[in-house]
């Protein structure tokens, strides 16, 4: 699994030009699932981003976690993220996993994160075409690949 995350200021999907969730101060997450991705994969991931410490203290250290500021959390699923890019200039989606074995891992991803966080977490919709707005505070942008755990 890949995740892109940012803190944000604030962030929104907006899913099939219907509902749109908002949160405040917190993560966005866009979170791409691999063909050989498993619940391993995402268990280890939750536990990363639920203690990552990427908010600043009071001295202006990144020191805080998304739960010591009582920040929110929104998840998008983004299946491009695991594009392949090696060969041609049109990206490969091979490597990306099919729905019947994507969705339950991001609804599995969804359910620990919301165990692991105190705070509110939003979710996009599986396979629909959404428009992700967000404010990058810092800005600050972490990739963080589930395979790459050194």
């Amino acid at each position: 699994m890949k995740a892109v995350i940012q803190r944000v200021s604030e962030a929104s999907v907006n899913i099939d030009g219907g509902e749109t969730r908002t949160i405040g101060r917190g993560l966005m997450i866009l979170l791409g699932i691999g063909r050989d991705d498993s619940l391993d994969d995402s268990s280890w991931l939750v536990r990363k981003i639920a203690s990552m410490r990427i908010f600043e203290n009071d001295e202006g250290r990144m020191n805080l976690s998304t739960s010591d500021i009582g920040g929110e959390m929104l998840v998008v699923s983004q299946f491009t993220l695991l594009a392949s890019t090696r060969k041609g200039n049109r990206p490969s989606l091979d490597p990306a996993a099919a729905p019947e074995i994507a969705v339950p891992l991001y609804e599995a991803f969804i359910s620990k994160l919301e165990t692991s966080f105190d705070g509110t977490v939003l979710t996009g919709e599986f396979g629909a075409s959404m428009r992700v707005s967000l404010v990058n505070e810092g800005p600050v942008t972490i990739i963080i690949d589930s395979k790459i755990r050194e």
